[in-house]
C-alpha cells in the first residue's frame, strides 16, 4: 500500500505530540527510514538505488545499507532526501529517532 507523503507527514506530526514512552512500549520496532525510502518512494517511482545514489551524489553503498536497514539516516542524507522527494528533513529524522529510541530501549 502506498501512502502519500502528505498523509505520512500528517501522521508523524500527530504522533509527535504523544509522549516518547509510547514508542518504548511497542513490541515491534517502529518503521525504519530505509523501509519508508524503499516502499514509499523507490518502488512506486520505479527508481533504483543506483539512480538515487547518482542523483544525490553519494555512494551506492550508503543507499543500499539504508534501504536494507543496516544504516541510520544522517542529517546530511535527510536533507538530500527531503530535497529530492519534496518532503521535510524532519520527516526522515523522525523515523530514525523513533527507531533508535525503540532499539535502545530493548537492549
Amino acid at each position: 500500500m502506498v501512502i502519500k507523503v502528505s498523509k505520512l507527514e500528517r501522521i508523524l506530526k500527530e504522533r509527535k505530540s504523544y509522549p516518547a514512552a509510547n514508542i518504548l512500549e511497542l513490541e515491534v520496532p517502529p518503521v525504519h527510514p530505509g523501509e519508508i525510502l524503499r516502499e514509499e518512494f523507490l518502488k512506486p517511482l520505479g527508481l533504483t538505488q543506483a539512480q538515487l545514489a547518482e542523483e544525490l551524489g553519494i555512494n551506492l553503498k550508503v543507499i543500499d545499507e539504508l534501504v536494507n536497514e543496516k544504516r541510520s539516516i544522517s542529517p546530511e542524507l535527510a536533507v538530500k532526501l527531503a530535497e529530492r522527494f519534496e518532503t521535510s528533513t524532519e520527516f526522515w529524522l523522525r523515523f530514525q529517532e523513533d527507531y533508535d529510541l525503540w532499539k535502545r530501549s530493548k537492549r
